[in-house]
């Protein structure tokens, strides 16, 4: 049986995609895990504008976890984030606001997970466009 590592969830956008694949390559993850992928990522999950999506995103990783007995979430957002932009209540939106609401989200659903799933390690990785 084929052993898998991790649950990642990681943003829709088109242009992060061949980014998120490169940064799992580079940590020799390829085939090794499963796949979430929904608008805005950590942000998508665990932000009030997208409260629907959290119950969905967390009973695909029970399912996850008890078929592929996964034992780490790997979430990966990303700079320039439309998720990002639409749950930012300020007109203002740039770099600093940006990082301070995927730092929040992080923060977040490091203490769902922490409450469902408390023997999941958790990893974090903003990408950037440049990267």
């Amino acid at each position: 049986m084929k052993k898998y590592e991790a649950m990642v969830l990681s943003c829709i956008d088109p242009r992060f995609q061949p980014k998120v694949y490169k940064y799992l390559k580079n940590k020799k993850l390829t085939g090794k895990y499963s796949s979430f992928t929904i608008a805005g990522a950590g942000v998508g999950v665990t932000h009030k504008k997208f409260k629907n999506w959290q119950s969905t995103f967390l009973e695909n990783l029970s399912t996850s976890i008890k078929i592929h007995k996964i034992k780490k979430l790997i979430v990966i957002n990303h700079e320039d984030c439309g998720g990002a932009k639409i749950v930012n209540n300020s007109k203002k939106f740039d770099r600093i606001i940006e990082n301070k609401i995927h730092k929040n989200s992080f923060k977040k659903i490091k203490s769902i997970i922490n409450k469902k799933f408390p023997n999941l390690k958790i990893n974090t990785k903003i990408l950037s466009l440049k990267d």
